[in-house]
């Protein structure tokens, strides 16, 4: 039955035009709604920063004026008034600010994790001034409680900052940073308050201290650097102020070691100091954040311009690309008909029977079988496309060429490095033979057959590479032998032989030119059976006789293997595998495969009752022959 006929290559050449037209219009509205995804999210954002940024903000600052007034109230133990007036203010920022966050439907999954981490700080919050009114509370733990539900609103400020734009966004994070520096400033404020009432510092607040003033200055620092000129100059000018200066003389005294002997006389004015740059950083706190607030309308309104004009610009490039490809249409499809025609004549014809003969041979490829493509066209391009294809064409006969020659250096190789190590120890044995003949020392003739068995399992390995490389291995036999020899020879070449068990085969014999590469493969079987099994089991070899020959089973008790490998290396057993350089750790495999091919021999492994593999062995009837013929070499 014919092969269905499909799509006209015209209709095929529109729809592989329609693919990149449809990608350009899906990326010309991927890259629209992208950049005017960043403009909606800014005017989110200034949105977050009007209705949850601006209340955070405040309910920050009357929890620093709370955590003022408690430390006050604390050491001087008056005006529980001023305190309950200031927790009344705070009370009424966090309900605020509570019922603002509740109404919010833009809130991030990570802004809803910091908004409700913050939510319990504040339930903490009771607790803290039960604490202070019990008069019980240490100075520090009360200024570090304070300062976590503090921290947990510069968390979800962090949360907020999502402007895309560059500048505003390295505004909008150093802005943060100043406001955390500011936060790190009314701690100190606190701090210089608890000190100058009792007159002293204890050790661990001026560690405390000092890492607050350490902190501080490093946040003003790398936030500083990162503001733009306009936001930079308030801060700037606080810095170079006297008000500054005689501040920042109290944190270097305070954290002088000269303070644990006393507080000196400027102390007193340490807490004007900071109350008055304090308010000076709340200033300038509010001034920069309603500056920046102001630059996001603009900057979003103008993005969304950007990508008006864009998008339109993008859109008539689209219409344009759409009229150019259908006008040359008619043209490409007949250049790119012949060049279908072509490439398959290329890859399904010409390329597949070159391959399979360099599989066989090394002669370099005549000049038919590497003739260039020839397409009529007139397009550059399929032009292009035809000598792209006869480059590809020249590296791929390079690359099946070379291959050709490296398998066919690698099994000279194997073969000279094999028959040179074949021979050498062929004359080891005959000299290991005569050495035990002439010795009657039964250690020293111990040794000798020890030696005499490594031996033969190194000429074992060498035949292997001779085996690998097609070749066939010098020794051989003129005369039938009995299959019970050829599997006592097989054994003999396993270095734990001691394991194996040969039970009794039929009376047959098994033709002299199978002789050598049955046992050899044998050999195979069984050193894997050996390896791949606990040392104290016992490994058998069973014969039995079947209509179409003799089947040998070599059975272990391992622990097996899966079901999906076991077929994969069934698979390979099959036929002739071809000797693959990168599996190096199955050189047994191959060398069985090939074994079994050259001689018709079945080989197939399968789970053995015991937990282990049975390899079963079929040889075919014309290798064996009645054992009454005498044995001979």
């Amino acid at each position: 039955m014919p092969p269905t006929r499909g799509r006209p290559i015209a209709i095929k050449l529109l729809i592989l035009l329609l693919v990149p037209l449809t990608s350009l219009v899906g990326l010309w509205a991927f890259a629209a709604g992208l950049t005017a995804g960043d403009g909606l999210r800014m005017l989110e954002t200034n949105e977050l920063a009007t209705h949850l940024a601006a209340p955070s903000e405040e309910l920050t600052t009357h929890l620093q004026n709370e955590r003022l007034s408690s430390i006050q109230f604390l050491t001087a133990r008056r005006n529980p008034n001023t305190l309950q007036v200031q927790r009344n203010i705070t009370d009424k920022a966090v309900q605020s600010f509570r019922k603002l966050a509740g109404e919010q439907s833009n809130i991030t999954p990570e802004m809803a994790v910091q908004l409700t981490a913050l939510n319990r700080r504040l339930d903490q919050l009771p607790q803290l001034r039960r604490e202070v009114d019990s008069l019980n509370p240490g100075p520090l733990d009360l200024i570090n409680g304070y300062s976590q539900i503090v921290d947990a609103s510069f968390r979800l400020y962090d949360a907020m900052v999502l402007v895309p734009e560059m500048s505003l966004y390295r505004n909008a994070r150093a802005l943060a940073m100043l406001g955390e520096a500011k936060e790190l400033l009314s701690r100190e404020r606190a701090m210089i308050t608890l000190i100058v009432s009792r007159g002293r510092m204890a050790p661990g607040e001026r560690e405390a201290f000092a890492d607050m003033v350490a902190t501080r200055r490093l946040l003003y620092a790398q936030a500083l650097s990162h503001l733009d000129d306009e936001l930079r100059a308030p801060y700037q000018q606080l810095i170079a102020s006297p008000m500054y200066a005689e501040f920042v003389e109290a944190e270097d005294a305070m954290r002088g070691q000269a303070i644990l002997n006393g507080l000196p006389a400027a102390a007193a004015t340490w807490p004007v100091d900071a109350n008055n740059l304090w308010k000076a950083s709340e200033r300038n706190q509010r001034q920069s954040n309603l500056a920046l607030a102001k630059r996001i309308t603009p900057a979003a309104a103008g993005i969304l311009t950007k990508i008006g004009v864009a998008g339109g610009v993008g859109l008539l490039a689209v219409i344009a690309s759409i009229l150019l490809s259908l006008r040359f249409r008619k043209r490409l499809v007949r250049e790119l008909a012949g060049l279908r025609d072509a490439a398959t004549e290329l890859a399904e014809v010409r390329l597949v029977k070159l391959v399979e003969r360099l599989r066989t041979t090394a002669q370099p490829p005549t000049a038919a079988e590497v003739a260039p493509l020839v397409v009529k066209a007139e397009t550059a391009e399929v032009r292009d496309i035809v000598q792209a294809f006869n480059n590809v064409q020249s590296t791929a006969v390079e690359a099946a060429v070379s291959q050709a020659r490296l398998r066919h250096g690698v099994n000279q190789v194997f073969v000279n490095l094999a028959r040179r190590n074949q021979s050498l120890l062929h004359r080891q044995l005959l000299q290991l033979d005569g050495m035990e003949r002439g010795t009657e020392d039964p250690t020293a003739l111990e040794d000798l057959f020890k030696l005499d068995h490594l031996t033969t399992r190194m000429r074992r390995h060498a035949e292997s590479l001779i085996i690998l490389s097609d070749q066939t291995p010098g020794r051989g036999w003129r005369n039938p032998v009995p299959i019970m020899d050829v599997l006592r020879a097989a054994v003999a070449e396993v270095e734990e032989y001691q394991r194996v068990e040969v039970l009794q085969p039929p009376a047959v014999a098994l033709t002299g030119a199978a002789v050598t590469d049955v046992a050899h493969l044998m050999a195979e079987l069984v050193e894997n059976a050996t390896l791949f099994s606990p040392p104290r089991t016992r490994v058998d070899l069973r014969t039995t006789t079947t209509p179409h020959g003799l089947t040998v089973e070599v059975e272990d008790r391992g622990l097996g293997l899966p079901r999906e490998e076991l077929d994969e290396l069934n698979a390979r057993l099959a036929e002739k595998p071809e000797f693959d350089l990168a599996q190096s750790d199955r050189l047994g495999l191959f060398v069985v495969g090939r074994l079994a091919a050259r001689h018709g021999i079945k080989v197939a492994l399968s789970p053995s009752p015991y937990g282990g593999l049975t390899a079963s062995v079929s040889l075919p009837a014309a290798l064996l022959t009645e054992q009454a013929v005498p044995v001979g070499r």
